[in-house]
């Protein structure tokens, strides 16, 4: 450490033109990366969704079909000839888009209702490429909506629309959260330092960390499709940890600073002080961020490794441009001053944060008791929380995809994104004929009889679908056809597809597969079972089955970074169980808000996403957990420091609380104004994400740091710092200080 700070002191300029170079290279493939982001989860290699589409596509000969869904709003009926002539000619046009394979008019046999009771509402379908060049046509068929006539009230939906509009919603909501929370910060910065120079810095880090991470977050997505969280995961940890260490640091300096007046020796004694601290935090929050790395899912893994790369670029930005910047600046940090008497950070023990210290440590056992009752309260509803993918009711209900899709529902069509596909196998040497024939029609039968099943695509066409038109025809070349997208080429494989009645939820697909499942077991086939909802399911499931394995390797790093730190077996205990709880009461909070509806009308929430995002308890376990360290980190380095100075423990704790409540206290505030900014969007995922994050802050500074973890220090006295004598002689020293 001392080298770098050396170096970075001496060499200023140096270091600085550095930064500026990465940053202009950087900034052009910033700005590029949001448009190579995505909001589609992807598939598992060997899921069993993935299989039935590979079986599609290999003995049926059908690639995945991408729907684009039409819906008219017309002020007058579809008998209206002048409805007729206009409808006539969007439908042609639409059929002329490139890109555009085929287009179904809503006056087509159809195995949904198309048209509503009174005639002003009717659904068609255009079909897209599937991948490269949907986003494209898809774009150009929304430009033709909204150039349509304002007669037909053309909107568009489908799952293309959703996924394009999570994708472009959460950018914006990114950059707006962004343009929010500088300003904001800035003013709580300028009220902690009092000086313009000074109020600048953790900015210029912020930005400066941001910038970068984006820029090499654009060349990992020509390596793996990177979701669109990634980006709101680089910005909260950017803006976040960077002005939190940049606080510590400009802090530090100024301290430095008045003892002598040098100012490259006060940046010199600050990179190896606070720097080593900030060196240390940062990479406990890098291994809380490489918990999204476990899960063998490149989506979540795009997360994890932008989130890595965010924390690892912050800390350098901190340790190497600041204390260049400082060290060039000298005195001229304080100035030009605006606030004589700032809410600044000093070295002084504050009186009224000791007195506060003083009383908790007086009453330990209700104190934890008390804060830990709270917590465990505030976390009780995340016992009832369900994950998944919400789709469109991830979106804000001013979204057109989102509104769309409920003037599909109310057409009685909203099955059509829900549908299921079943792959029957024969088994080796088996062939479709007149022996098996039995057996298939039986398992359709048991299929149509399933509780909310509207239809089964099949070649056994039932007279009531004849005669309401629910299939894909009547005439013997459509039977002909439903025949041949039944049978595979080798006539081994006999597909089915199961439409339901309405689009299903994310908590209601499993429900529902259940009973096609039983359905299939009691018809005694051997099925596979595919499409949207299963593969979603699977993709929830493989996160869920992951958390344990990210959560253990977090608790392993996390506990021995701690030990090697704070030369203690108990303080890292204490730690994992403090943070645990402040990420429990987080996943509370926002499971009573997004799927309990508690308060979700004044945060713009929607009341009907009944989930939460598969992604949302790895995400904010992760980035929580990470960053509650900082403020772990920050107490324990004052209360350990004054133990070596032979203080006793009690009074240790009361000094330490006094010397850091106030950087604590702060650093909270910039942090939860960060996070409140993702509140304000479109995307429920970002909204909770935030919100999430700004409750755990708002406690983890308050009732954890300030309260919970004093009392326990006092309670356990001397054994905070005990160590087995056989394992301290093997541990190597590491000095964390501030």
């Amino acid at each position: 450490m001392q080298t770098l700070a050396r170096f970075v002191t001496r060499h200023a300029w140096a270091v600085l033109i550095l930064w500026a170079l990465v940053a202009a290279l950087s900034a052009p493939f910033a700005a590029r990366t949001p448009a190579r982001l995505t909001a589609t989860p992807g598939s598992l290699p060997n899921a069993e969704s993935t299989r039935v589409t590979n079986l599609l596509a290999e003995r049926f000969g059908e690639g995945s079909t991408n729907s684009v869904l039409l819906v008219t709003r017309s002020a007058v009926p579809t008998s209206d000839p002048t409805f007729r002539r206009v409808y006539t000619a969007f439908m042609r046009a639409v059929e002329g888009v490139q890109g555009v394979a085929r287009v179904v008019p809503y006056d087509a046999q159809s195995v949904y209702p198309t048209v509503s009771p009174d005639q002003r509402r009717t659904l068609s379908v255009a079909f897209i490429p599937v991948g490269d060049g949907a986003s494209e046509t898809l774009a150009r068929i929304r430009a033709l909506a909204e150039r349509a006539p304002p007669l037909l009230g053309v909107r568009v939906t489908g799952g293309q629309a959703i996924a394009d509009d999570f994708t472009a919603l959460a950018e914006n909501d990114t950059k707006r959260s962004e343009f929010a929370a500088l300003p904001l910060t800035g003013v709580v910065l300028l009220l902690v330092f009092g000086a313009l120079v000074a109020t600048g810095l953790p900015l210029v880090i912020g930005v400066l960390s941001i910038t970068v991470a984006l820029g090499c977050l654009y060349g990992l997505t020509f390596l793996t499709d990177v979701s669109t969280f990634a980006q709101s995961v680089i910005t909260l940890l950017g803006l976040g940890a960077g002005i939190d260490y940049a606080l510590l640091m400009v802090n530090r300096y100024r301290e430095e600073l008045a003892r002598d007046h040098d100012a490259r020796a006060a940046a010199y004694r600050t990179a190896l002080t606070a720097g080593r601290s900030v060196m240390f935090s940062g990479l406990t929050v890098a291994v809380a961020m490489a918990a999204l790395i476990v899960p063998p899912i490149a989506f979540v893994r795009s997360m994890g490794i932008g989130g890595v790369l965010a924390v690892l670029l912050t800390v350098l930005a901190s340790v190497t441009a600041l204390p260049a910047l400082l060290a060039l600046l000298g005195e001229r940090v304080n100035s030009p001053r605006l606030l004589r008497a700032p809410f600044a950070q000093h070295a002084g023990v504050s009186a009224a944060w000791t007195v506060f210290a003083r009383r908790v440590t007086a009453r330990p056992w209700l104190a934890v008791v008390a804060s830990t009752a709270l917590l465990l309260l505030l976390a009780a509803p995340a016992l009832n929380m369900r994950t998944g993918y919400a789709g469109a009711w991830g979106l804000t209900e001013n979204v057109e995809s989102r509104a769309a899709l409920k003037d599909v529902q109310t057409l009685g069509a909203g099955g059509v994104l829900s549908s299921f596909e079943v792959i029957i196998d024969l088994g080796a040497g088996q062939r479709y004929g007149p022996d098996t024939r039995a057996t298939f029609r039986a398992a359709v039968d048991r299929l149509r009889a399933v509780p909310g099943v509207h239809t089964v695509v099949s070649p056994f066409v039932t007279p009531e679908q004849l005669r309401t038109g629910t299939t894909l025809g009547s005439s013997l070349e459509a039977l002909a056809t439903l025949t041949r997208r039944s049978v595979s080429d080798d006539r081994r494989y006999l597909r089915v597809t199961v439409l339901p009645e309405r689009y299903l939820r994310a908590d209601q697909i499993d429900p529902f597969q259940a009973k096609l499942r039983a359905a299939l077991r009691g018809a005694g086939v051997r099925a596979l079972l595919g499409g949207a909802p299963i593969g979603e399911r699977e993709f929830s499931r493989a996160i869920t089955n992951a958390i344990p394995a990210a959560i253990l390797t977090v608790f392993a790093g996390t506990f021995v970074l701690l030990m090697l730190a704070f030369r203690s077996l108990l303080v890292p205990l204490k730690s994992l169980l403090m943070n645990s709880l402040t990420v429990g009461a987080a996943y509370g909070v926002v499971t009573l808000v997004v799927q309990g509806g508690v308060l979700a009308g004044p945060l713009g929430i929607p009341q009907d996403v009944g989930v939460l995002d598969s992604t949302l308890p790895l995400i904010l376990f992760a980035v929580m957990f990470g960053l509650s360290m900082d403020y772990e980190i920050f107490l324990l380095s004052r209360v350990h420091e004054e133990v070596l100075r032979g203080v006793p423990n009690d009074e240790a704790v009361v000094l330490a609380v006094g010397r850091t409540a106030r950087i604590i206290t702060s650093a909270a505030l910039i942090m939860f104004i960060v996070f409140c900014a993702f509140i304000v969007g479109r995307v429920v995922a970002n909204k909770s994400i935030g919100l999430g994050l700004a409750v755990a802050v708002l406690l983890d500074a308050t009732v954890v740091r300030l309260v919970l973890v004093p009392a326990f220090l006092k309670l356990a006295g001397r054994w905070n710092w005990w160590l087995p004598p056989w394992l301290d002689r093997r541990l190597p020293h590491i000095h964390v200080e501030h």
